[in-house]
């Protein structure tokens, strides 16, 4: 008859590892180079979904813990050992949603697993349960993160969509206009605490009228709070001769607007340079020509040294003192 102790150790195992026939589980933004995958178990967090979920939300006041349930599928046939972990998101330079390396400092370091390590068996899927303890002093707000699973080189993982209770502001800034090179870039800042997907319009007034009347237009950019994108807008037909006075306009929900201003000189230097090369040319040619009628006429050539070594005429009834003693 079994003990207690290993009635309870498998209690235990079957908790964090539930093993069943393969099912269906499509990863959030794993690669296909490995067959694992890595999805939300059905039915978890304080939004469940029954059809599935593309990845996981949880709400929460500070202080509290939540519970959610991270699935693992095997479908090959071998088992696998998979190193489960916690994340905390970022973005790329163009906005796109990625995650920082290095030791979690937020979302990421708030999510404890029922087991780091699962071994899958093959042709069965683990069902891994796992928590959010959300401290005291948490900022209300988005605080976007993942689960991540590593095994043999690959990585894959779930997002994350953490919101603390409290206040939320949505804000946003735009900074750093410039126009060149057949393009507008400029930076968006999120000065709020809530995830945002920015609309843009552009509008931009030559001497002669409007040049640019563009949006507004949703951007493919998830503006986490607190960051920093640079992102370029094309302008393939700017003039080549104009000043032109741009004018960029950024909202999203919740109220967020930033707008701002820049000027811009079009000029065609290429043109210029060679138009002032002409005129130096000319000037050269005309001077050259003029000293060469005065050389001509026996007249003074302007500008020129006397040669060197040629002594100055003396004063006549002028001597030394050595000259007049007698």
């Amino acid at each position: 008859m079994p003990s207690l102790l290993s009635v309870a150790r498998a209690l235990t195992v079957v908790v964090a590892l539930l093993v069943t026939g393969v099912a269906s589980a499509t990863p959030v933004f794993a690669d296909d180079s490995g067959a694992w995958t890595l999805a939300p178990s059905a039915g978890g967090g304080t939004r469940p979904a029954k059809d599935g979920r593309p990845y996981f939300y949880v709400e929460g006041t500070p202080g509290s813990v939540l519970q959610d349930t991270v699935t693992v599928t095997n479908p090959g046939s071998k088992p696998r050992t998979v190193e489960l972990s916690g994340a905390d998101a970022d973005n790329t330079k163009g906005g796109a949603f990625s995650l920082e390396r290095g030791r979690p400092k937020d979302t990421g370091s708030w999510i404890t697993f029922a087991r780091g390590k699962v071994k899958v068996p093959p042709r069965t899927r683990a069902e891994v349960p796992f928590s959010v303890s959300i401290p005291q002093s948490a900022v209300p707000g988005d605080h976007p993160g993942a689960v991540v699973a590593r095994e043999g080189g690959r990585d894959a993982g779930v997002r994350v969509h953490l919101r603390v209770s409290g206040p939320t502001l949505s804000a946003l800034t735009v900074e750093r206009v410039q126009a060149e090179g057949g393009r507008i870039s400029y930076d968006v800042v999120n000065r709020g605490n809530t995830v945002l997907t920015p609309k843009l319009k552009v509008h931009a007034e030559g001497l002669f009228g409007p040049l640019l009347d563009r949006g507004p237009r949703t951007l493919p950019v998830e503006l986490l709070p607190g960051r920093r994108v640079t992102l370029t807008e094309p302008w393939t037909d700017a003039p080549a001769l104009d000043s032109v006075d741009i004018t960029l306009t950024v909202t999203a929900a919740g109220g967020a607007h930033g707008k701002a201003t820049a000027s811009a000189r079009f000029v065609p230097w290429g043109a210029v340079a060679g138009a002032g090369a002409g005129v130096l040319g000319l000037v050269a040619a005309g001077v050259w020509f003029v000293r060469g009628r005065k050389r001509a006429d026996g007249g003074p050539v302007p500008d020129e040294e006397p040669e060197q070594g040629i002594k100055e005429p003396e004063l006549a009834g002028v001597g030394t003192a050595k000259g007049e003693q007698l």
